[in-house]
């Protein structure tokens, strides 16, 4: 049930080897929703594309089939267009910045694609372009003349995304809906069908001019669509609100559907009539799976033209079925070429937030990155998603559920029989095994545990017909259902007993025990992998061991026999537990700070600090008093002139600025110590040391807005000098340390401020004078989690400065 080898690669560079179909096995390509890069993924999008694919990838090399992952960032088109005009940048800018944040979520996510790309590449240009010249030779496209609204304050013919209105469905009547698509009712729009339209950009109501676009004339393939839908719809075992939205589609009838905008970011037409046009990004977007694939391989037409050899799925939320269902593979076919249609499409519904939607363009829920700087690990996260994954209906994300499913399914249930087993081999030989997995001789003929082999043989079966049906959630309960059975058998069993009793008893029940436990973290290792790392790590395998369900190595029938999974004599590693409580207080935080929209959650922070500025006259007078009684008794000093000025120790001699980490990595002579490259806005990024490595993981240090204190000497740190110190928050025993962030539109470089000090910094604070160690004794944060010297926030041009969870802890 395990080899040696190396998991998926992830990045943006293509590997060395790729994979290619290999005939005679099982060719699988896996594909999600290629994410909009003009914002951060929230879970409900992680749910409904790359985490379930990546359980789904994850569990096809389980099966040793030959298995490749495919994503990457959709980059073109009106949104990011506008999210740019947002952020006063150019749309490569915005590409460039959101492709690395949502990279570094899948990441910490535990995503694990083959290639993790972009659809802004040459590639893609060339791979649409190619597609584009076979339509037009078929004669599937066609010209027409259609109504767009054109801005006469903008000068420019503005594209879907950049016209909000009314909803025209019956019953609707949303007021922000877009040009494209209505966010409330999912109904596909135009913009000229909007009622009360406006600009997005300057609010002003566009009129309406004639502007000459290309059309897929979808009509004309609706019989070879329609012959493919019927018959890939149940060999494939679509899922059932996949098909019913395909067939909507087909049964309302099916019109040339327009693949040109009047834009300039995104793949140019290739003819002459439209070269100042881009194809419209539901035209391009699905093509990406395909250019991505050959930033992957060269010889990525193995892959895609080779139905007879690939079979393809595709993940998605159900708002992209029909660019999938439908456009797309009349595309393809429209080509004539022998591409690799999809076989089987899993969509899935809406998760929703508490009381409400999950919203991108709204900012209710909870993103990605705010998963990441929770306290919760990402195994409880994928978890909770995958157990509420929403395949039939919408299911709600509520953080009581969450805490529920945590503390008794994980931890009480699932956690608690792995460390009842490995905590009692690993206890010496005088009332345990000394570590060492027992001998199970007899146990073919023990009752108790060959009727547990037996139920669980049918388990392990019931996972895989799931699994393969792509029934995730399913799959996910009947693999949980076999930690359920073995508590079941080590309480019935007794082993406490046994092992004072009949000892050759209780070997063969921890030896079985022992078993299961490998079992769980190979069947749960598509949903939770990092579970199933740590179980390997207690159980004393290589970190590089490969988990294996394949039936060539007979896989599935040693799980009938858990008792001969694990060799006797082998020796196990140190059992930790691998869950901890969530607790009510914890979760009542967590509720309080990601409730409302991202927008509240900035209005609360800039209300909060402005109830803490409130406190700055108070603050002013009291240090007015300091100095003032600090001059009466210093004539001395007054005398001297600048001298005073040196004594008078003010926060307003600390140069703290934000800070960007470019890079971190671990200090080569020093196990403790991390050394930084930080942009702090000048031409050369600083080097800085920092003793976070026993607190903050190092992933955790890449690519993160810190506040950095600059204008300390420098100082040699185990042969390394550090340029700055980052700032950090600890608890009041110092078991716990986070970085003080600033917020995340922070500027590189800007100056931290307290409210009413507005002094210069030093230009390099003199250690004798202790100025540092004078001020740091009243930095600290407060309730709120704000980091403040005494009572003033530390500032930004955006906002003050936080901490995750640490509340009235130092800073230093």
């Amino acid at each position: 049930m395990g080899d040696f080898s190396t998991a998926g690669h992830g990045d943006d560079l293509p590997p060395a080897s790729p994979k290619l179909p290999i005939p005679g096995k099982r060719n699988i390509l896996i594909t999600s929703a290629l994410p909009y890069v003009n914002n951060v993924p929230h879970l409900g999008n992680i749910i409904g594309s790359v985490l379930s694919a990546d359980v789904f990838a994850r569990y096809c090399r389980l099966r040793d089939y030959n298995t490749i992952y495919m994503c990457g960032t959709d980059e073109y088109g009106t949104a990011t267009e506008t999210k740019a005009l947002e952020e006063n940048c150019t749309p490569k800018q915005i590409c460039d910045k959101y492709h690395v944040i949502h990279r570094e979520v899948y990441k910490w996510f535990d995503i694990s694609f083959d290639h993790f790309g972009r659809t802004s590449t040459p590639q893609q240009t060339e791979v649409c372009q190619a597609i584009f010249k076979k339509l037009w030779e078929n004669n599937w496209l066609s010209e027409n003349t259609m109504q767009q609204p054109y801005c006469e304050t903008c000068k420019k013919f503005l594209a879907d995304r950049l016209v909000e209105g009314s909803c025209p469905t019956p019953g609707c009547n949303y007021d922000s809906a877009r040009g494209d698509q209505c966010e409330k009712c999912g109904k596909l729009l135009n913009p000229t069908e909007l009622k009360d339209p406006k600009c997005k950009v300057c609010r002003n109501t566009p009129c309406i001019r004639d502007t000459d676009h290309l059309f897929l004339e979808l009509p004309l393939l609706k019989d070879e669509l329609e012959a493919y839908v019927n018959d890939l719809s149940v060999a494939g075992g679509w899922s059932q609100n996949a098909i019913h939205t395909t067939h909507a589609w087909l049964r309302e009838g099916l019109k040339p559907r327009c693949i040109t905008r009047d834009l300039k970011w995104g793949v140019p037409v290739p003819h002459e009539k439209y070269k100042d046009k881009v194809f419209y990004v539901w035209f391009d977007a699905p093509i990406g799976y395909v250019s991505i694939t050959s930033c992957y391989t060269t010889e990525w037409e193995k892959w895609w033209k080779n139905p007879e050899n690939v079979e393809l799925y595709q993940f998605m939320g159900k708002d992209n079925v029909p660019f999938h269902t439908v456009i797309f593979p009349s595309t393809l076919l429209g080509t004539r070429e022998n591409w690799t249609l999809m076989k089987t499409i899993s969509v899935t519904e809406y998760l929703n937030y508490e009381a409400g939607k999950f919203s991108k363009s709204k900012g209710v829920g909870v993103f990605g990155n705010d998963a990441k700087e929770t306290n919760i690990p990402v195994e409880v996260w994928r978890y909770y998603l995958l157990t509420n994954r929403p395949e039939v209906s919408d299911t709600l994300f509520s953080w009581v559920d969450l805490q529920a499913k945590l503390n008794s399914e994980l931890l009480n249930n699932l956690g608690n029989f792995v460390n009842r087993v490995l905590s009692f081999i690993a206890k010496d030989p005088a009332s345990g095994y000394g570590s060492i997995i027992p001998n199970p001789e007899g146990a073919e003929s023990h009752p108790l545990t060959k009727a547990l082999g037996e139920k669980v043989g049918n388990y392990v079966e019931q996972y895989i017909e799931a699994m393969e049906k792509v029934k995730l959630k399913q799959g996910l309960k009947i693999a949980m259902s076999i930690s359920g059975e073995g508590n079941g058998y080590l309480q019935e069993s007794q082993f406490w007993r046994l092992y004072k009793e009949d000892k050759p008893s209780c070997s063969i029940v921890m030896s079985t025990a022992s078993g299961l436990v490998y079992l769980l973290a190979c069947l749960l290792e598509p949903f939770i992998p990092s579970f199933s790392r740590e179980v390997l790590k207690q159980l004393n395998f290589p970190p590089e061991t490969q988990l294996s369900l394949s039936d060539e190595r007979g896989d599935i029938e040693k799980s009938k026999r858990p008792w001969h999974i694990l060799p006797a004599g082998h020796k196990i590693g140190i059992p930790t537990p691998l869950f901890k409580e969530l607790k009510d207080e914890e979760v009542e935080f967590y509720r309080e700070k990601f409730a409302g929209s991202q927008a509240d959650r900035n209005l609360k922070a800039e209300t909060e600090a402005r109830k803490i500025t409130d406190q700055l006259n108070k603050a002013k007078i009291s240090d007015a008093n300091k100095k003032k009684e600090r001059a009466t008794k210093s004539s001395e000093a007054k005398a001297k002139g600048s001298a005073s000025v040196e004594a008078e120790i003010l926060i307003s001699r600390l140069d703290i600025r934000v800070g960007l980490i470019t890079r971190a990595q671990k200090h080569p002579d020093a196990d403790s110590l991390y050394v930084e490259e930080i942009d702090v806005g000048e031409a050369q990024p600083r080097t800085v040391v920092s003793g976070l490595v026993k607190y903050i993981p190092l992933e955790e240090m890449q690519n993160r807005k810190v506040c950095v204190l600059c204008n300390l000497k420098p100082a040699s740190m185990r042969g390394i000098k550090s340029q700055a110190m980052v700032l950090a928050a600890s608890n009041s025993d110092h078991t716990k340390v986070e970085l003080v962030e600033p917020p995340k539109d922070a500027t590189i470089g800007e100056r931290v401020t307290f409210p009413g000090f507005d002094g210069k910094a030093d230009d390099v604070l003199n250690p004798k004078k202790k100025v540092w160690e004078t001020l740091q004794v009243d930095l600290h944060t407060n309730k709120e989690l704000v980091a403040c010297y005494k009572d003033l926030p530390l500032t930004t041009s955006v906002g003050v400065c936080k901490v995750t969870s640490i509340s009235e802890g130092s800073i230093r």
